[in-house]
């Protein structure tokens, strides 16, 4: 029986040659064994990131880059739990990408909440810092979920903050993304509110938050 690790390594190889039939196949093999959506999560993550070290490493393209990330969104769809009715008294949250184009980990996490019964706001991706700030001013957003692929864009998010501090708003910023995964303190660093390691981890952090408020 294959670990984790291997399915990572193979998932990854299905990836980089644009196999989607194999790359389909792997998880598809994986969950009906588990059931496990957060494993799947992990080996799409890894994979990805991996991927994306090799491109910093100058061993994989840019064009399997992208096209990784674009088998991953459609090869995901299928996992992703379905909404179900609307809860009541809940916070005003949004989720965005803060520079970067990926959006697989926003579209995880915002069906994850819709799921649960949370209403969310979608502001887009590749948003540059002061898009973001006005975006969430905009719509008064309470608890904005940024997510990032890059430490560069990372580090952006205590602007975004600054500037809404600025603008006298309260919101709660949740971070998310392989940076933060690479280093646990990260999110304390650019004055995030808390962070989310895996996106199936965000459904218990805004929950947190209810509970803090409340309390």
């Amino acid at each position: 029986m294959q670990n984790v690790e291997e399915k990572i390594q193979e998932f990854q190889r299905a990836l980089l040659s644009i196999n989607r039939i194999k790359a389909a196949e792997v998880l598809r093999e994986h969950y009906s064994r588990d059931q496990d959506f957060k494993q799947l999560e992990t080996i799409i993550n890894q994979s990805l990131q991996r991927i994306g070290d090799g491109w910093q490493e100058g061993i994989v393209s840019l064009s399997q880059v992208y096209m990784s990330g674009v088998l991953c969104e459609e090869l995901f769809e299928d996992y992703l739990p379905r909404s179900q009715g609307e809860r009541k008294d809940t916070p005003r949250i949004a989720v965005a990408v803060l520079k970067d184009q990926h959006s697989l980990g926003k579209k995880i996490v915002s069906s994850i909440l819709k799921s649960n019964g949370y209403e969310i706001i979608d502001l887009g991706q590749g948003l540059e810092v002061e898009k973001l700030a006005q975006m969430a001013l905009e719509n008064r957003v309470e608890v904005l979920m940024i997510s990032t692929l890059m430490l560069s864009s990372a580090l952006e998010v205590a602007k975004v903050k600054e500037l809404l501090q600025e603008k006298g708003a309260e919101v709660k910023i949740i971070v998310g993304g392989a940076p933060f995964r690479l280093n646990p303190h990260l999110w304390e660093s650019v004055g995030a509110d808390a962070q989310g390691t895996d996106a199936s981890d965000i459904l218990k952090v805004i929950e947190s938050m209810g509970e803090d408020k409340d309390g």
